[in-house]
């Protein structure tokens, strides 16, 4: 797999979102789950940061996974 850092990010949010709409959270459901705010959510799920494995700890508790589900995705 040859694929940049940037693109595995984007596809990391894309699938972060997926896994909670899959649970029919809101971004606001899922950051008051994971005791984060709805705009780290937000930029998180739009790669607009790089978020560190402690809040990818927190999300994948929130959403009832095991933190490596979280990258179980194709990347596109």
């Amino acid at each position: 797999m040859n694929i940049s850092e940037e693109t595995y990010i984007v596809n990391l949010g894309i699938h972060i979102r997926q896994l909670r709409e899959k649970k029919d959270l809101s971004q606001q459901g899922l950051a008051d789950d994971s005791g984060m705010t709805k705009s780290q959510i937000a930029r998180i799920e739009t790669a607009k940061i790089n978020t560190t494995v402690k809040t990818l700890v927190k999300i994948a508790k929130a959403l009832d996974i095991e933190p490596k589900e979280l990258f179980d995705f194709t990347s596109k």
